[in-house]
């Protein structure tokens, strides 16, 4: 995971789902969308197209809850 990505994942109340959170995770744009659409990865819809991803449920999910950006 890159330093940009690490550090929107501390900042960040939310970011999008692709690219952020799907790079975050080691997933393809395609299995990101799926996976949020089976619920295994928890977001918002906002109209047709925006999905954002909590980021603390996500660094949860990443085993790096707690720790801080450096």
């Amino acid at each position: 995971m890159d330093d940009e990505i690490t550090r929107d994942l501390h900042t960040k109340l939310s970011v999008p789902l692709w690219p952020t959170a799907a790079r975050a995770l080691g997933l393809g744009r395609n299995a990101a969308y799926a996976a949020f659409a089976r619920g295994e990865i928890p977001g918002r819809r906002y109209g047709a197209r925006r999905i954002t991803v909590p980021t603390a449920p996500l660094r949860k999910m990443l085993g790096i809850d707690g720790q801080e950006a450096a």
